[in-house]
């Protein structure tokens, strides 16, 4: 009997943007933040990815849900601006650290495809205090505003811990089930770290039909291990020249990460 063809890992990169306005980094020059975001996501189109997700990364110190307007400004014009630069590439947004909202009405204007969400539900103690999931508000708006836009939903998201330790498959059942989350997202536990293999193959049995993607830690070495239990991964720091996340985007790392995953 012919065995079926496994489905491609796909990889999705990360166009970490500087701060915007109003951020303690802002630069004031938002005409040199939109070329240096240019560049790394032409960066990952020479590597051969085809999709990038984009972050207010350098916003640092992050407001744990509504961002303010000039920040959602700032996002949309990045947004335009990606997508008239590399129209090859299809865009994400994650509005850090939980606007879910702020993302939508982006999407609703701009071609976006996908918006990340860190925390859609349960509750989770963070760096910016306590965030709790608002997944009926989010799901409502998202019909209302732009249908089409998928939710990628972070299960026990990096940097946090769950409040009153609730269980890892137990969230990722009740994001999947409950949230109606397109996609789960499992990382590690800081920016750049894997998830535990493990807790990755547990995700894995426990939600056998969702589209499973890795959040962080994903590189040539440990990519077959992890993409056998995963969809696909969205993957930052690992691509950054010398792997450094506050480097530019290294079209060589991209090229040399996609010919791992089509080895596997």
């Amino acid at each position: 009997m012919k065995q079926p063809v496994p489905a491609p890992r796909e990889l999705v990169g990360v166009v970490h943007l500087p701060a915007l306005p109003g951020a303690p980094g802002w630069k004031g020059d938002m005409g040199a933040l939109l070329e240096r975001a240019a560049a790394d996501a032409r960066a990952l189109s020479a590597g051969g990815l085809r999709r990038a997700i984009v972050e207010n990364f350098g916003d640092r110190p992050f407001f744990k849900d509504s961002v303010p307007p000039e920040t959602v400004a700032g996002l949309a014009c990045a947004v335009q601006h990606l997508a008239g630069a590399v129209p090859e590439l299809e865009l994400g947004l994650n509005v850090l650290r939980n606007d879910a909202r702020a993302a939508l009405g982006i999407a609703a204007v701009l071609p976006l495809r996908f918006v990340r969400i860190n925390v859609h539900v349960g509750a989770m103690v963070t760096d910016q205090g306590l965030i709790e999931g608002r997944a009926a508000q989010t799901l409502r708006e998202r019909q209302r505003l732009c249908p089409q836009v998928e939710l990628w939903c972070d299960v026990h998201v990096k940097h946090a811990q769950p409040l009153a330790g609730e269980d890892l498959i137990d969230a990722a059942r009740d994001t999947l089930e409950r949230g109606l989350a397109d996609v789960l997202i499992l990382s590690g536990r800081a920016t750049g770290s894997p998830p535990e293999l493990r807790d990755l193959a547990r995700v894995r049995a426990a939600c056998p039909t969702a589209r499973l993607y890795l959040g962080s830690g994903l590189h040539p070495g440990n990519a077959a291990e992890l993409l056998a239990h995963a969809d696909g991964a969205i993957v930052g720091t690992s691509l950054k020249r010398g792997g450094h996340v506050d480097q530019p985007v290294d079209p060589e790392r991209v090229r040399a990460l996609l010919a791992s995953v089509a080895r596997l």
